[in-house]
């Protein structure tokens, strides 16, 4: 019988790669712990990697920057759309201020009877911070942002659907869904796997908003993924998704610092099934001081080094 342990990472199509370094470590203090570029296809887009002070599953949030290759997504409905950071509760104040100073427009809004903070990604992707007290997950106190106050990870990840219901069968069929369902006006939420917290999914009946791009696209978000801790836990799942009828399923994907599987949900979202690697990880050609210091290619892209560097958009973290 498999299992899910929680959340691994969320992965985004943005804009430039230097003003999502600047959003994600400058502005919001992130830990910058990976530059790399995209496995799939020929051509050579950065792969960038945040987040909190250790790495671990359900804080590393990664991004895609297309603007150089002109890609640009739509946000539309049936399409992961929301970015939900967890962060200390007495910390939203800080972080109003703060992001107001950084020149980014936020939002008080109330979901669940609970205070959040709306704000955007410079490429339009809907972000939210969500308060909670018992999260025991460290955040990176990067750039200004005092230990008490840093990101402890992911909230979760909100999900614009046409037909919720739809998800929720899926989500409570194949894909190990706790708890009873929380709902507020057009909002649903739930839990997946068994961590108690960076596992949450939120669902907005949106029937009004035209279909959402599914492919690459600066300001879109591009997939959600979940921690199998296991190969064989992975394929145990993998199996049982497709023998419920879910075949729009990909085979193995060797990502380098984790194996993956790709599935697209009833809701459009597209989830993926990640397993990190036991040789190391993040740290399997860095050590954990040097984290993101250095541009890390695949093996396939070695001998083409100097020419998919001067390719890219120059880089500097805060």
């Amino acid at each position: 019988m498999s299992h899910i342990r929680g959340s691994h990472h969320l992965t985004l199509s943005v804009g430039g790669a230097q003003e999502d370094v600047g959003f994600h470590v400058g502005t919001l203090g992130m830990r910058f712990i990976k530059r790399t570029v995209l496995f799939d296809g020929t051509l050579p887009i950065y792969h960038l990697y945040y987040s909190n002070a250790s790495g671990e599953p359900s804080s590393v949030l990664t991004t895609f920057p297309w603007r150089q290759a002109g890609l640009v997504g739509r946000r539309g409905t049936n399409q992961a759309r929301e970015v939900l950071l967890s962060v200390p509760t007495g910390s939203l104040d800080y972080w109003h201020g703060r992001l107001s100073e950084h020149g980014v427009e936020v939002a008080d809004i109330e979901v669940f009877d609970r205070r959040r903070l709306e704000f955007r990604h410079p490429s339009g992707i809907e972000y939210v911070m969500v308060g909670n007290d018992d999260d025991p997950r460290v955040g990176h106190p990067g750039n200004g942002v005092p230990p008490e106050h840093a990101i402890h990870g992911f909230h979760g990840v909100g999900v614009h659907v046409a037909t919720p219901e739809r998800m929720v069968e899926f989500a409570e069929e194949v894909f190990h869904s706790q708890g009873k369902i929380v709902e507020d006006g057009d909002r649903a939420a739930f839990q997946v796997g068994q961590d108690p917290h960076g596992n949450h999914v939120e669902l907005v009946a949106d029937r009004g908003d035209d279909q959402g791009t599914w492919r690459y696209g600066a300001g879109t978000f591009h997939h959600c993924a979940w921690n199998l801790e296991t190969l064989e836990n992975q394929d145990d799942l993998k199996f049982e998704i497709e023998g419920n009828g879910y075949t729009d399923i990909s085979e193995l994907k060797d990502r380098k610092y984790f194996k993956s599987v790709y599935v697209r949900t009833p809701s459009g979202a597209l989830f993926e099934l990640a397993v990190t690697h036991t040789e190391g990880g993040w740290t399997c050609d860095e050590s954990p001081q040097e984290l993101g210091t250095r541009f890390q290619l695949p093996e396939q892209f070695e001998h083409r080094r100097e020419e998919i560097f001067s390719t890219l958009e120059p880089i500097e973290a805060p």
